[in-house]
């Protein structure tokens, strides 16, 4: 059969990576190197380490101060164009080969090699500064002395670091106290990830119940944790308190965890350091900086060879003109120098001057405020990309959600009209016959609800069915505990795993439902009339990327009414909620706009329904074998006929002009793939809000597979379909990477745009690499996050965007922006035309020697 590809093995090239991870040099220990191995940790006490551990510093540059002179030198004289000069020069140290004064061979060369030192020095020396600036941040850390102040260079494993809310990670750290009153803390890691969610992280019970944190230095404690590794998502390690009575023994995971370039977003937090430098998560999803060489340059190298070779042709032609007489061989030596000038010297000279002009009229263009060249010698390779391969969160969206659009399915609510949604929740708790709740009139069921009582019952539930939790702040003028005391709004801020939850939440404030309460039992809300709602949570089904659900159980005080509610993805929902003519169309309408759909339901309960549910599930959960399925099925005998109330429609907004700027891209002939570590919904609907995927194009979403057979299947499958979108996970594209390689970047390349979710930043790189080396294109590479470096440093061109999350990604680039509009103007207008004034300017230099050597002859 024509559409089935043949299962065979795959042949893939080895590509070692030149990173060394044990240490700086493969010779040496002095960076703690040696196998990886598992450690143990004694808290606040780093002398009592079992080995050497490397250093705690960020390091982007190529060479250090005894490299520096033989890599460059070496970079130079490995391609043929500089060791022709070199040996031209040198051979003018022979007598017999003298044709002229020494200055005339060795200045043009000294003149090129100084430029080239130079420049590198100067970048380098930048670098430098960036990363210790970096370096250099101040952190507090614990110690028997008090709290001391400590550079992220100095940070030791061992060490007991305090990072405030808003601070970055120095290290890799296990959690062991916050001082957020639920006793957790929320993190941010977008720059590890790329996802926007907001990750919950739980302290060591049994440190987070001394009374200061001063008494972690009193207690004899340690950490055994597992051996460095790449993986980010996971962690095995254990906690153990000696003297203890009797010891304590706890387990730990990746909730216990602070990864390194992650950001605290609630509270101040103390933790353990258990790995550093060059054993960091992060560091370890990155590859070394690489020296980089233009396309251009190696195409002029290798016209150098041509032109030796017609250098060779000549020589020996006017050799054979004199029949070979005396000592020839010397003559043809003499001729080889003579004619030197056809490959001219002044070519690179020539075009280094151009490139260093080039790279400062992009850096002086008022169009492109901000950008920086940080690779001055490859300016006329942006003029050549055929791939762009861009990060989403921060490069694409600004990572803002804003609530867009409510549907009842007879009515729909847009930006321009939540006054009318306000007023309805207004009249919902001013009117006196609504004191009493709709389901609590006789026939509910029955009578046709009004459009004010099916948007209050909408607000509602979109006001309770989340895991937003809202903290009080000092703002100056109030302190925390007044502020908490009376809900001010001035000092409140949402927390949440999730930016869709908090747009959610923000928005019922915005029309009358606030949020101003929450702990791990009850939930508060206040009315427009300022009257405050107490409900107790009984149940949390928190959202799963199995189920792409989420629900909640509660019990309104006031009328002691028992609901569930529940919000999801619209695939999921529509077999739950009760059959109704209108959901599927307009959950299309909506994700055609580019809007992230949820829908929200609830299903009332008798408190006979709820013990029985509650019995079956605390049973289910005490499961030895088969646990989550027998809580699965639990909770799906309660997901059945539930009342479908609204449709949520959600945006992440794009970055200014990033649709006209793909568009230029595309007619460009440049095609686009988004690398994201998101969920595959909002990577979806982003590539569809930002014209990635036009509205006429069809999508492929690949079905997740495990094995070589599914890989298959699926891969037949979607060698059917043709000029349609690709739209794939992390998963499933190493199981297909594993076994398809060659298979599955033939069927990719031919997309028009390619979407890859869920990617850590090795898969990141790697798939930069596979383009490179099955296509034989130029790749660039756009991104704003640590978990961009990878791929920014692998591709031929690496664009850094500096946003709001940080610098990491444009240290480590070739060039930086502002914004993501600015790449069509570096690509378009200046990269093309440095390649074509690169190419115009190599041209006439050569024409210009040969004219000079035909003279000659």
């Amino acid at each position: 059969m024509t559409d089935n590809i043949p299962l065979q093995p795959v042949r893939r090239a080895k590509r070692h990576n030149s990173k060394n991870r044990n240490g700086c040099c493969p010779w040496s220990r002095c960076c703690g190197g040696g196998d990886f191995r598992p450690r143990t940790v004694w808290l606040g006490h780093p002398e009592k380490r079992e080995q050497r551990y490397p250093k705690n510093v960020i390091n982007n540059q190529k060479y250090n101060f005894f490299t520096f002179l033989p890599g460059v030198l070496f970079n130079q004289f490995k391609y043929f164009f500089n060791l022709y000069f070199l040996l031209l020069a040198c051979s003018q140290f022979v007598e017999e080969l003298r044709l002229g004064a020494l200055y005339t061979y060795w200045v043009p060369l000294g003149l090129v090699l100084f430029i080239t030192i130079t420049r590198e020095a100067i970048e380098e020396i930048r670098c430098c500064l960036r990363d210790k600036e970096v370096n250099s941040q101040i952190y507090s850390k614990l110690s028997t002395r008090g709290t001391v102040k400590v550079k992220s260079s100095g940070i030791q494993v061992g060490d007991l670091i305090i990072v405030e809310k808003n601070q970055r990670v120095p290290a890799d750290m296990i959690f062991l106290r916050t001082s957020e009153r639920n006793g957790s803390c929320f993190l941010r890691t977008d720059q590890l990830d790329g996802e926007t969610d907001w990750k919950l992280r739980l302290p060591v019970a049994c440190t987070q119940r001394l009374p200061t944190a001063g008494d972690l230095l009193q207690i004899r404690s340690f950490v055994y944790a597992e051996e460095p590794n790449i993986d980010i998502h996971n962690f095995i390690g254990t906690f153990t308190r000696e003297d203890g009575d009797p010891p304590v023994n706890e387990s730990l995971s990746i909730e216990n965890t602070l990864w390194a370039s992650t950001v605290v977003a609630s509270g101040t937090v103390v933790g353990v350091v258990i790995y550093t430098g060059k054993e960091l998560r992060s560091v370890m999803n990155t590859s070394n900086p690489r020296h980089k060489v233009g396309l251009f340059d190696l195409e002029v190298n290798c016209l150098t060879k041509i032109l030796f070779g017609a250098l060779v042709v000549v020589s020996l032609v006017m050799v054979a003109l004199q029949h070979f007489a005396g000592r020839w061989y010397l003559q043809i030596f003499r001729f080889l120098l003579l004619f030197s000038h056809i490959v001219p010297i002044s070519l690179r000279v020539n075009l280094d001057m151009g490139k260093m002009v080039f790279s400062w009229m992009i850096k002086k263009d008022s169009k492109i405020p901000g950008t920086v060249v940080r690779a001055s010698t490859i300016p006329e390779q942006l003029g050549r990309i055929s791939y762009l391969l861009t990060d989403k969160t921060g490069t694409l969206t600004q990572n803002e959600m804003v609530f867009r659009r409510l549907h009842l399915g007879t009515v729909a609510y847009g930006m321009d009209s939540m006054d009318e949604v306000q007023s309805h929740v207004f009249s919902a708790y001013t009117q006196p016959t609504h004191d009493l709740p709709a389901s609590r009139a006789p026939a509910a069921t029955k009578v046709r609800k009004t459009i004010s009582s099916r948007v209050h019952e909408a607000v509602k539930a979109i006001a309770l069915v989340h895991n937003v939790t809202p903290v009080y702040e000092s703002n100056g003028v109030t302190d925390q505990a007044e502020a908490e005391q009376h809900y001010e709004d001035t000092c409140r801020v949402y927390q949440a795993s999730s930016p869709d939850e908090v747009s959610l939440v923000q928005w019922t404030e915005s029309v009358g439902l606030t949020l101003v309460g929450r702990d791990q039992s009850s939930m508060q809300l206040r009315t427009p009339t300022g009257q405050i709602m107490n409900f107790t949570i009984l149940q949390i089904f928190p959202f799963t990327y199995e189920s792409k659900r989420m629900g909640i159980i509660v019990r309104d005080e006031s009328a002691g009414e028992i609901t569930f509610y529940m919000k999801g993805a619209d695939m999921v929902m529509a077999g739950i909620v009760q059959y109704n003519d209108w959901l599927e169309e307009e959950c299309g309408n909506m994700a055609r706009e580019g809007l992230r759909v949820l829908v929200v339901s609830k299903k009332s309960l008798t408190e006979e329904q709820y013990q029985d549910f509650e019995a079956r599930y605390v049973q289910a959960k005490l499961s030895v074998h088969d646990r989550s399925l027998k809580v699965a099925t639990v909770i799906e005998s309660l997901e059945m006929e539930m009342e479908l109330l609204c449709l949520t429609g959600v945006e992440d907004q794009l970055q200014t002009d990033v649709r006209p700027t793909l568009e230029i891209l595309r007619n460009a002939g440049i095609k686009v793939w988004m690398l994201t570590g998101d969920k595959l919904e909002t990577a979806t609907c982003t590539a569809k809000n930002a014209h990635l995927i036009t509205r006429t194009q069809d999508i492929h979403i690949f079905r997740p597979v495990t094995t070589r057979g599914e890989a298959h299947l699926e891969l037949n499958a979607f060698r059917r379909k043709h000029d349609c979108a690709l739209v794939i996970s992390g998963d499933s594209l190493e199981v297909c990477l594993k076994y398809y390689e060659y298979e599955f970047m033939e069927l990719a390349c031919q997309c028009p745009a390619v979407v890859c979710c869920r990617c850590t930043p090795t898969q990141k790189a790697q798939i930069v690499r596979l383009l490179q080396e099955r296509t034989g294109k130029l790749t660039c590479a756009v991104g704003d996050g640590g978990n961009d470096v990878s791929m920014i440093q692998e591709a031929d061109c690496g664009v850094g965007v500096e946003g709001k999350e940080g610098k990491q990604a444009s240290l480590a680039a070739d060039f930086s922006v502002t914004q993501f509009k600015h790449l069509g103007r570096l690509l378009m207008v200046h990269g093309r035309n440095s390649y074509k004034r690169s190419a115009a300017l190599s041209q006439f230099v050569i024409h210009r020697s040969l004219c000079i050597s035909t003279m000659q002859v």
